[in-house]
Protein backbone atom coordinates (compact mmCIF):
# COMPACT_ATOMS: atom_id res chain seq x y z
CA UNK A 1 0.00 0.00 0.00
CA UNK A 2 1.39 3.38 -0.93
CA UNK A 3 1.51 6.25 1.53
CA UNK A 4 -1.17 8.02 -0.52
CA UNK A 5 -3.65 5.13 -0.36
CA UNK A 6 -2.87 4.67 3.32
CA UNK A 7 -3.87 8.32 3.94
CA UNK A 8 -7.05 7.85 1.88
CA UNK A 9 -7.98 4.78 3.95
CA UNK A 10 -7.43 6.72 7.19
CA UNK A 11 -9.72 9.50 5.91
CA UNK A 12 -12.48 6.97 5.22
CA UNK A 13 -12.04 5.37 8.66
CA UNK A 14 -12.36 8.78 10.26
CA UNK A 15 -16.14 8.68 9.80
CA UNK A 16 -16.56 5.10 11.01
CA UNK A 17 -14.58 4.83 14.26
CA UNK A 18 -16.30 3.25 17.24
CA UNK A 19 -15.66 4.46 20.80
CA UNK A 20 -13.21 1.58 21.35
CA UNK A 21 -11.38 2.40 18.10
CA UNK A 22 -11.09 6.06 19.07
CA UNK A 23 -9.75 5.06 22.46
CA UNK A 24 -7.16 2.66 20.99
CA UNK A 25 -6.10 5.25 18.40
CA UNK A 26 -5.46 7.85 21.12
CA UNK A 27 -3.57 5.34 23.26
CA UNK A 28 -1.37 4.38 20.29
CA UNK A 29 0.20 7.86 20.48
CA UNK A 30 1.48 7.56 24.00
CA UNK A 31 4.48 6.05 25.70
CA UNK A 32 2.41 6.78 28.80
CA UNK A 33 -1.22 7.71 29.43
CA UNK A 34 -2.53 9.16 32.70
CA UNK A 35 -5.14 7.76 33.04
CA UNK A 36 -6.57 5.36 30.41
CA UNK A 37 -9.91 5.05 32.25
CA UNK A 38 -10.27 8.84 32.25
CA UNK A 39 -9.45 8.93 28.53
CA UNK A 40 -12.15 6.37 27.76
CA UNK A 41 -14.72 8.27 29.80
CA UNK A 42 -13.74 11.56 28.14
CA UNK A 43 -14.20 10.12 24.63
CA UNK A 44 -17.50 8.59 25.70
CA UNK A 45 -19.04 11.74 27.19
CA UNK A 46 -17.44 14.70 25.41
CA UNK A 47 -18.40 15.12 21.76
CA UNK A 48 -15.18 16.89 20.72
CA UNK A 49 -12.46 16.80 23.39
CA UNK A 50 -9.82 19.52 23.17
CA UNK A 51 -6.21 18.33 22.97
CA UNK A 52 -3.28 20.70 23.13
CA UNK A 53 0.46 20.96 22.75
CA UNK A 54 2.59 24.02 23.38
CA UNK A 55 5.79 24.64 21.47
CA UNK A 56 8.56 27.19 21.74
CA UNK A 57 9.58 28.59 18.35
CA UNK A 58 13.32 28.15 18.74
CA UNK A 59 14.98 27.27 15.45
CA UNK A 60 14.70 24.81 12.58
CA UNK A 61 12.26 21.93 12.96
CA UNK A 62 13.56 18.39 13.28
CA UNK A 63 11.69 15.27 12.19
CA UNK A 64 10.22 14.53 15.64
CA UNK A 65 8.58 17.97 15.78
CA UNK A 66 7.55 17.59 12.15
CA UNK A 67 6.52 14.12 11.01
CA UNK A 68 5.95 12.61 14.48
CA UNK A 69 3.77 15.57 15.52
CA UNK A 70 1.75 15.26 12.31
CA UNK A 71 1.17 11.55 13.00
CA UNK A 72 -0.03 12.26 16.56
CA UNK A 73 -2.25 15.23 15.68
CA UNK A 74 -3.87 13.39 12.77
CA UNK A 75 -4.65 10.44 15.06
CA UNK A 76 -6.29 12.68 17.66
CA UNK A 77 -8.40 14.61 15.15
CA UNK A 78 -9.35 11.31 13.51
CA UNK A 79 -10.51 10.16 16.97
CA UNK A 80 -12.83 13.18 17.12
CA UNK A 81 -10.68 15.69 19.00
CA UNK A 82 -9.96 19.30 18.24
CA UNK A 83 -6.24 20.10 18.47
CA UNK A 84 -4.90 23.46 19.65
CA UNK A 85 -1.27 24.40 19.13
CA UNK A 86 -0.18 26.92 21.75
CA UNK A 87 2.51 28.91 19.93
CA UNK A 88 4.53 29.76 23.02
CA UNK A 89 6.33 32.88 21.82
CA UNK A 90 6.41 34.48 25.28
CA UNK A 91 7.71 31.22 26.74
CA UNK A 92 10.55 31.13 24.21
CA UNK A 93 11.36 34.71 25.26
CA UNK A 94 11.39 33.67 28.95
CA UNK A 95 13.64 30.73 28.13
CA UNK A 96 16.01 33.07 26.26
CA UNK A 97 15.50 31.36 22.90
CA UNK A 98 16.65 33.22 19.79
CA UNK A 99 18.52 35.57 22.12
CA UNK A 100 15.22 36.72 23.64
CA UNK A 101 14.33 38.51 20.37
CA UNK A 102 10.52 38.29 20.10
CA UNK A 103 10.54 39.32 16.44
CA UNK A 104 12.80 36.37 15.55
CA UNK A 105 10.78 34.03 17.78
CA UNK A 106 7.56 34.94 15.91
CA UNK A 107 9.35 34.41 12.60
CA UNK A 108 10.32 30.87 13.66
CA UNK A 109 6.73 30.22 14.83
CA UNK A 110 5.40 31.13 11.37
CA UNK A 111 7.97 28.84 9.74
CA UNK A 112 6.96 25.88 11.94
CA UNK A 113 3.30 26.31 11.03
CA UNK A 114 4.24 26.28 7.34
CA UNK A 115 6.22 23.04 7.80
CA UNK A 116 3.22 21.28 9.36
CA UNK A 117 0.99 22.43 6.52
CA UNK A 118 3.50 21.07 4.01
CA UNK A 119 4.02 17.62 5.54
CA UNK A 120 0.48 16.33 5.67
CA UNK A 121 -1.19 17.64 8.81
CA UNK A 122 -4.98 17.56 8.48
CA UNK A 123 -5.87 21.14 9.43
CA UNK A 124 -9.65 20.56 9.57
CA UNK A 125 -9.80 20.55 13.37
CA UNK A 126 -6.49 22.22 14.16
CA UNK A 127 -6.06 25.76 15.52
CA UNK A 128 -2.92 27.80 16.20
CA UNK A 129 -3.07 30.28 19.07
CA UNK A 130 -0.18 32.63 19.88
CA UNK A 131 0.38 32.87 23.61
CA UNK A 132 1.22 36.60 23.53
CA UNK A 133 -2.03 37.44 21.72
CA UNK A 134 -4.32 35.21 23.79
CA UNK A 135 -2.83 36.19 27.17
CA UNK A 136 -3.19 39.88 26.32
CA UNK A 137 -6.84 39.37 25.33
CA UNK A 138 -7.75 37.74 28.66
CA UNK A 139 -4.91 38.89 30.90
CA UNK A 140 -6.91 39.03 34.15
CA UNK A 141 -8.12 35.45 33.77
CA UNK A 142 -4.67 34.17 32.81
CA UNK A 143 -2.55 35.86 35.47
CA UNK A 144 -5.05 35.01 38.21
CA UNK A 145 -4.57 31.35 37.27
CA UNK A 146 -0.78 31.64 37.17
CA UNK A 147 -0.58 33.35 40.56
CA UNK A 148 -2.92 30.82 42.15
CA UNK A 149 -0.78 27.92 40.91
CA UNK A 150 2.38 29.73 42.06
CA UNK A 151 1.13 30.41 45.59
CA UNK A 152 0.06 26.78 46.08
CA UNK A 153 3.48 25.32 45.20
CA UNK A 154 6.94 25.59 46.73
CA UNK A 155 9.96 26.79 44.74
CA UNK A 156 11.42 23.30 45.18
CA UNK A 157 8.37 21.71 43.50
CA UNK A 158 8.54 24.18 40.63
CA UNK A 159 12.27 23.62 40.14
CA UNK A 160 11.59 19.90 39.67
CA UNK A 161 9.83 20.90 36.44
CA UNK A 162 13.04 22.38 34.99
CA UNK A 163 13.28 19.53 32.48
CA UNK A 164 10.38 21.01 30.50
CA UNK A 165 12.67 23.86 29.44
CA UNK A 166 15.59 21.57 28.67
CA UNK A 167 17.18 22.40 32.04
CA UNK A 168 18.39 20.27 34.94
CA UNK A 169 17.39 20.84 38.57
CA UNK A 170 20.96 21.96 39.29
CA UNK A 171 21.10 24.52 36.46
CA UNK A 172 21.38 28.19 37.32
CA UNK A 173 17.96 29.45 36.20
CA UNK A 174 16.79 32.92 35.27
CA UNK A 175 13.96 34.25 37.45
CA UNK A 176 11.67 34.03 34.39
CA UNK A 177 12.40 30.30 34.15
CA UNK A 178 11.26 29.74 37.72
CA UNK A 179 7.89 31.22 36.73
CA UNK A 180 7.70 29.24 33.49
CA UNK A 181 6.20 25.97 34.90
CA UNK A 182 3.42 27.89 36.67
CA UNK A 183 2.50 29.50 33.36
CA UNK A 184 2.64 26.23 31.45
CA UNK A 185 0.36 24.55 33.97
CA UNK A 186 -1.99 27.55 33.76
CA UNK A 187 -2.13 27.17 29.95
CA UNK A 188 -4.00 23.88 30.33
CA UNK A 189 -6.83 25.46 32.31
CA UNK A 190 -6.77 28.71 30.32
CA UNK A 191 -7.30 26.75 27.07
CA UNK A 192 -9.79 24.39 28.78
CA UNK A 193 -7.76 21.45 27.44
CA UNK A 194 -9.05 17.95 28.10
CA UNK A 195 -5.91 16.23 26.82
CA UNK A 196 -2.26 17.25 27.17
CA UNK A 197 -0.45 15.68 24.22
CA UNK A 198 3.20 16.56 24.73
CA UNK A 199 6.47 14.65 24.96
CA UNK A 200 7.32 12.50 27.97
CA UNK A 201 9.87 15.19 28.93
CA UNK A 202 6.90 17.46 29.81
CA UNK A 203 5.42 14.94 32.24
CA UNK A 204 6.36 16.81 35.45
CA UNK A 205 4.51 20.00 34.60
CA UNK A 206 1.47 18.06 33.34
CA UNK A 207 1.42 16.26 36.68
CA UNK A 208 1.67 19.67 38.39
CA UNK A 209 -1.59 20.57 36.63
CA UNK A 210 -3.27 17.38 37.85
CA UNK A 211 -2.04 18.07 41.40
CA UNK A 212 -3.55 21.55 41.14
CA UNK A 213 -6.90 19.88 40.32
CA UNK A 214 -6.67 18.01 43.66
CA UNK A 215 -5.90 21.24 45.52
CA UNK A 216 -8.82 23.05 43.86
CA UNK A 217 -11.11 20.02 43.97
CA UNK A 218 -11.52 20.12 40.19
CA UNK A 219 -13.28 16.88 39.30
CA UNK A 220 -12.21 16.36 35.68
CA UNK A 221 -8.44 16.38 35.43
CA UNK A 222 -6.59 16.77 32.13
CA UNK A 223 -5.67 13.41 30.60
CA UNK A 224 -1.95 13.17 29.80
CA UNK A 225 -0.88 11.34 26.64
CA UNK A 226 2.91 11.59 26.50
CA UNK A 227 4.67 10.59 23.30
CA UNK A 228 8.09 8.96 23.08
CA UNK A 229 11.17 11.19 22.73
CA UNK A 230 13.04 10.03 19.64
CA UNK A 231 16.75 9.48 20.21
CA UNK A 232 19.53 11.54 18.72
CA UNK A 233 21.44 9.84 15.90
CA UNK A 234 24.73 9.69 17.78
CA UNK A 235 25.62 7.10 20.41
CA UNK A 236 24.21 7.90 23.85
CA UNK A 237 21.95 10.79 22.73
CA UNK A 238 18.68 10.27 24.60
CA UNK A 239 16.92 12.80 22.38
CA UNK A 240 17.50 15.03 19.38
CA UNK A 241 19.29 18.33 19.87
CA UNK A 242 18.93 21.46 17.77
CA UNK A 243 22.35 22.59 18.94
CA UNK A 244 23.89 19.54 17.25
CA UNK A 245 22.69 19.49 13.60
CA UNK A 246 24.00 15.95 13.07
CA UNK A 247 21.90 14.56 15.94
CA UNK A 248 18.68 14.76 13.92
CA UNK A 249 17.10 14.99 10.51
CA UNK A 250 15.66 18.45 9.93
CA UNK A 251 12.52 18.94 7.89
CA UNK A 252 14.14 20.69 4.93
CA UNK A 253 17.45 18.80 4.97
CA UNK A 254 18.74 18.03 1.46
CA UNK A 255 18.88 14.37 0.31
CA UNK A 256 22.66 14.34 0.73
CA UNK A 257 22.37 15.62 4.31
CA UNK A 258 19.86 12.89 5.15
CA UNK A 259 22.03 10.17 3.60
CA UNK A 260 25.14 11.39 5.42
CA UNK A 261 23.45 11.68 8.82
CA UNK A 262 21.73 8.29 8.63
CA UNK A 263 24.90 6.64 7.31
CA UNK A 264 26.83 7.98 10.32
CA UNK A 265 24.14 7.10 12.86
CA UNK A 266 24.82 4.75 15.76
CA UNK A 267 23.50 1.32 14.76
CA UNK A 268 25.49 -1.63 16.22
CA UNK A 269 24.96 -4.90 14.39
CA UNK A 270 22.31 -7.15 15.96
CA UNK A 271 21.49 -4.66 18.74
CA UNK A 272 18.16 -2.79 18.70
CA UNK A 273 18.46 -1.38 22.24
CA UNK A 274 19.21 2.36 22.36
CA UNK A 275 19.50 2.23 18.59
CA UNK A 276 18.22 5.47 16.96
CA UNK A 277 17.62 3.81 13.59
CA UNK A 278 15.02 1.57 15.24
CA UNK A 279 13.44 4.59 16.92
CA UNK A 280 12.96 6.11 13.46
CA UNK A 281 11.54 2.83 12.16
CA UNK A 282 9.07 2.31 14.98
CA UNK A 283 7.79 5.81 15.62
CA UNK A 284 8.03 7.43 12.19
CA UNK A 285 8.56 5.13 9.23
CA UNK A 286 6.11 2.32 10.03
CA UNK A 287 3.56 4.91 11.15
CA UNK A 288 3.62 6.34 7.61
CA UNK A 289 4.27 3.36 5.31
CA UNK A 290 3.29 -0.30 5.35
CA UNK A 291 6.59 -1.79 4.23
CA UNK A 292 10.28 -1.10 3.71
CA UNK A 293 12.43 -2.69 1.01
CA UNK A 294 16.11 -3.49 1.49
CA UNK A 295 18.04 -3.32 -1.79
CA UNK A 296 21.23 -5.37 -1.90
CA UNK A 297 23.28 -7.63 -4.18
CA UNK A 298 22.29 -11.28 -4.62
CA UNK A 299 25.52 -12.39 -2.97
CA UNK A 300 24.40 -10.56 0.19
CA UNK A 301 20.91 -12.08 0.20
CA UNK A 302 19.19 -10.08 -2.54
CA UNK A 303 16.33 -7.64 -2.16
CA UNK A 304 13.88 -8.23 0.68
CA UNK A 305 10.70 -6.45 1.78
CA UNK A 306 9.61 -6.24 5.42
CA UNK A 307 5.94 -5.60 6.12
CA UNK A 308 6.17 -4.60 9.79
CA UNK A 309 8.51 -3.11 12.34
CA UNK A 310 8.64 -6.45 14.15
CA UNK A 311 9.88 -8.23 11.00
CA UNK A 312 12.75 -5.75 10.62
CA UNK A 313 13.61 -6.02 14.30
CA UNK A 314 13.78 -9.82 14.26
CA UNK A 315 15.87 -9.94 11.08
CA UNK A 316 18.31 -7.43 12.57
CA UNK A 317 18.63 -9.28 15.89
CA UNK A 318 19.33 -12.52 13.98
CA UNK A 319 21.95 -10.60 11.94
CA UNK A 320 20.13 -11.40 8.70
CA UNK A 321 20.11 -7.66 8.01
CA UNK A 322 23.30 -5.59 8.00
CA UNK A 323 23.27 -2.05 9.50
CA UNK A 324 24.50 -0.41 6.26
CA UNK A 325 21.78 -2.07 4.16
CA UNK A 326 19.15 -0.99 6.67
CA UNK A 327 20.50 2.57 6.82
CA UNK A 328 20.27 2.93 3.03
CA UNK A 329 16.61 1.89 3.08
CA UNK A 330 15.79 4.14 6.06
CA UNK A 331 17.43 7.17 4.42
CA UNK A 332 15.44 6.54 1.23
CA UNK A 333 12.09 6.49 3.07
CA UNK A 334 12.92 9.56 5.18
CA UNK A 335 13.85 11.47 2.03
CA UNK A 336 10.48 10.52 0.55
CA UNK A 337 8.66 11.67 3.70
CA UNK A 338 10.28 15.09 3.92
CA UNK A 339 10.49 15.78 0.17
CA UNK A 340 7.06 17.54 0.10
CA UNK A 341 8.45 20.01 2.66
CA UNK A 342 11.61 20.58 0.60
CA UNK A 343 9.53 21.18 -2.51
CA UNK A 344 7.15 23.52 -0.69
CA UNK A 345 9.96 25.73 0.61
CA UNK A 346 11.64 25.62 -2.79
CA UNK A 347 8.63 26.52 -4.91
CA UNK A 348 6.53 28.76 -2.64
CA UNK A 349 8.11 32.25 -2.76
CA UNK A 350 6.74 33.34 0.61
CA UNK A 351 7.83 30.09 2.32
CA UNK A 352 11.25 30.24 0.64
CA UNK A 353 11.83 33.78 1.93
CA UNK A 354 10.64 32.76 5.40
CA UNK A 355 13.06 29.80 5.54
CA UNK A 356 15.97 32.04 4.49
CA UNK A 357 15.11 34.47 7.31
CA UNK A 358 14.89 31.63 9.84
CA UNK A 359 18.23 30.15 8.78
CA UNK A 360 19.84 33.59 9.11
CA UNK A 361 18.30 34.07 12.57
CA UNK A 362 19.43 30.59 13.69
CA UNK A 363 22.98 31.29 12.51
CA UNK A 364 23.00 34.57 14.44
CA UNK A 365 21.75 32.74 17.54
CA UNK A 366 24.50 30.11 17.22
CA UNK A 367 27.13 32.84 17.04
CA UNK A 368 25.58 34.61 20.05
CA UNK A 369 25.65 31.40 22.10
CA UNK A 370 29.25 30.73 21.13
CA UNK A 371 30.28 34.24 22.23
CA UNK A 372 28.36 33.80 25.49
CA UNK A 373 30.05 30.45 26.09
CA UNK A 374 33.52 31.94 25.56
CA UNK A 375 32.66 34.86 27.85
CA UNK A 376 31.52 32.48 30.61
CA UNK A 377 34.68 30.39 30.23
CA UNK A 378 36.86 33.48 30.63
CA UNK A 379 34.91 34.56 33.72
CA UNK A 380 35.31 31.10 35.25
CA UNK A 381 39.04 31.19 34.56
CA UNK A 382 39.30 34.60 36.29
CA UNK A 383 37.41 33.24 39.31
CA UNK A 384 39.73 30.24 39.52
CA UNK A 385 42.76 32.54 39.45
CA UNK A 386 41.28 34.68 42.27
CA UNK A 387 40.62 31.56 44.36
CA UNK A 388 44.23 30.46 43.97
CA UNK A 389 45.70 33.88 44.91
CA UNK A 390 45.22 33.52 48.72
CA UNK A 391 46.88 30.07 48.59
CA UNK A 392 49.85 31.56 46.74
CA UNK A 393 50.12 34.31 49.37
CA UNK A 394 50.28 31.66 52.14
CA UNK A 395 53.00 29.77 50.30
CA UNK A 396 55.11 32.95 50.05
CA UNK A 397 54.83 33.51 53.83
Amino acid sequence: MTEETKTEKQTEEKKELSLQEKYELCLSIGEECIKPTELYSLLEHVEQPLAYDGFEPSGRMHIAQGILKVINVNKLTQAGCKFVFWVADWFALMNNKMGGDLKKIKLVGQYMIEVWKACGMDMTNVEFLWSSDEINKRSNEYWTLVLDIARRNSVKRIQRCGQIMGRNNSDDLYASQIFYPCMQAADIFFLKANICQLGIDQRKVNMLAREYCDLKKIRHKPVIISHHMIMGLKKGQAKMSKSDPDSAIFMEDLPGDVNRKINGAYCPEGDVEKNPIFDYLKYIIFQKVDSITITRKEEWGGNVTYNSYEEVEQAFIKKELHPQDLKKAVAKVINQLIDPVRQYFKNNKKAKRLLAQVKKAVLQEQKRKQKEKLKNQKEQEKEQVKEKEPENEKEKK
